[in-house]
């Protein structure tokens, strides 16, 4: 299975990829093609709404969505997103990469890709992941994505919390279970 895990921390070594690198390492094991896309680093504009594409067609903002990484979403039967929780949600890197889908929808919900989500919080409470867990089940439903799987790392405001937490312990089991 070609995966495909979509970065959005701005820490390279902080905890939100740190659980993206053990799921991948657990996925490789497994005998998965992974690859990865780090979207903190390029440049992805918002979706302007202008409907040029029609929902299946090419997206009028010229950035690295439409000249990279809509053509590796498309190509990929799995994607995983990784991310840190920002104010109880996800990060804008990520949302302007999920509100760019809108150029390939009707491709993206015909492919009923798999998916899975990796994310970390700092705060502990039991209502930190509510409001990102409700939005990643509406965007699987609306997609016809399945789900495989998510890891929720509560408490892992640092690197040094998130490897004493047992949360990349259970992304890397994610990642090895994925068939």
């Amino acid at each position: 299975m070609k995966i495909l895990v979509i970065k959005s921390s701005g820490h390279l070594h902080g905890s939100s990829n740190m659980l993206a690198d053990e799921f991948i390492r657990g996925a490789r094991e497994n005998g998965h093609e992974v690859s990865e896309y780090d979207v903190f680093r390029v440049r992805i504009k918002p979706c302007a709404g202008c409907n040029r594409c029609g929902m299946n067609g090419d997206c009028a903002m010229r950035d690295d969505f439409s000249g990279e990484l809509r053509g590796r979403i498309l190509a990929a039967d799995m994607l995983v997103f990784a991310f840190p929780v920002y104010y109880y949600g996800w990060p804008a890197q990520t949302k302007a990469v999920i509100d760019r889908f809108y150029s390939c929808n009707m491709q993206l919900q015909a492919m009923h890709k798999k998916t899975a989500m990796l994310t970390v919080a700092m705060d502990d409470t039991d209502t930190v992941f509510d409001a990102v867990n409700l939005y990643y089940k509406m965007l699987c439903s609306y997609l016809n994505f399945t789900d495989l799987g998510s890891v929720c790392g509560r408490g892992c405001g640092t690197p040094s919390q998130t490897q004493r937490s047992g949360y990349p312990e259970k992304a890397y089991a994610l990642g090895k279970s994925i068939i």
